[in-house]
């Protein structure tokens, strides 16, 4: 056994370096001789110094310490980006609190065990509203599987009822749709897929969904005027509705708003001290709650059936207050 540890000495070295070293805390050759004999492995004090050369050739940054210690210096991610995926993975609604740990986990692998616990302190985000489907995780994979091999996909698709459990919709029945995007939106994961039952594109939460199969029948080829991407972009909070073209005029200082939320592409013009925009939009209440936010700095021009269902979904909500 002896023999076969001394065969693996380079390699555990090198995790020793890795695990226990950042530049707060380092560690003399002395230091990985005691350490690598806990690990059934003898080493010479001078022979360290070769095996750090060997390992610096191979390309690990080791870097010795003005007190003459080593620790492992640039790696291939430092703490700013490790800090940011554990703060995306701790804040994120579609993974559920138990996922969220493994998979803080694993990102404190990528640093030194010091490091590490600066991590596992950012999951004071851990306690707001997180999926209970332990299997998304999984189902994003198989949805970008069946994405890529243009194969149609099978599943059972879940709603809330009172008691506040999910339930199957259509009694349980299967549906099946053609993938094509995967969105994140509003922190929920979204399936855009072609439903031929409604001949047109149709949204569902990934964690809604249930018992994903891939299927042997190819994805349906979408017409050319049907397009995902555009799809994800005019519909708001994924609530759907009747695509419209819409005239919006608004405020010079809300530029920044209407790119971000349609691009750059759009036309603006300008008008009398108002901008103008015409885009194509899936209208729904979640429209008019987005307009609605924006309050006086912006306007709904055209088409008129628009401005009046506006106009009514306000006087509507103001009513319930009155």
């Amino acid at each position: 056994m002896r023999t076969q540890n001394q065969k693996l000495k380079l390699l555990v070295l090198m995790d020793i370096l890795l695990n226990k070293t950042d530049e707060a805390h380092t560690m003399t050759a002395e230091a990985l001789v005691e350490a690598l004999a806990a690990e059934g492995i003898s080493a010479e004090r001078k022979a360290i110094y070769r095996d750090i050369n060997a390992l610096k050739e191979y390309g690990l940054d080791i870097i010795l310490a003005p007190k003459n210690g080593f620790f492992v210096g640039a790696r291939d991610f430092d703490m700013a980006e490790l800090k940011l995926l554990a703060d995306a993975v701790a804040s994120s609604k579609f993974i559920t609190e138990k996922k969220s740990k493994v998979l803080i986990e694993k990102l404190g692998k990528l640093t030194s065990e010091h490091s590490a616990k600066q991590l596992k302190r950012q999951v004071h985000y851990l306690d707001r509203v997180k999926s209970s489907n332990e299997s998304i995780y999984y189902n994003t994979d198989t949805l970008h599987e069946a994405i890529e091999k243009k194969r149609q996909i099978g599943f059972l698709y879940y709603e809330y009822a009172l008691n506040k459990e999910l339930v199957p919709k259509r009694n349980g029945e299967q549906y099946r749709v053609s993938p094509y995007l995967l969105l994140w939106e509003d922190e929920n994961y979204y399936l855009i897929a072609y439903h031929p039952r409604y001949e047109a594109l149709s949204h569902f939460r990934v964690d809604k969904m249930r018992g994903i199969e891939i299927l042997d029948e190819p994805a349906a080829v979408l017409p050319e005027k049907i397009h995902p991407a555009d799809y994800a972009r005019q519909t708001f909070s994924m609530f759907g509705g009747e695509e419209q073209p819409i005239t919006m005029a608004f405020r010079p200082n809300l530029i920044g708003v209407f790119i971000d939320r349609f691009g750059k592409s759009i036309t603006i013009t300008e008008d009398d001290g108002w901008l103008k925009t015409r885009v194509y939009v899936r209208v729904s209440p979640s429209f008019f709650a987005w307009v609605f936010q924006l309050a006086d700095g912006v306007k709904l021009t055209s088409p008129q059936n628009v401005v009046d269902a506006y106009s009514e979904h306000i006087k509507k909500t103001a009513a319930q207050y009155q």
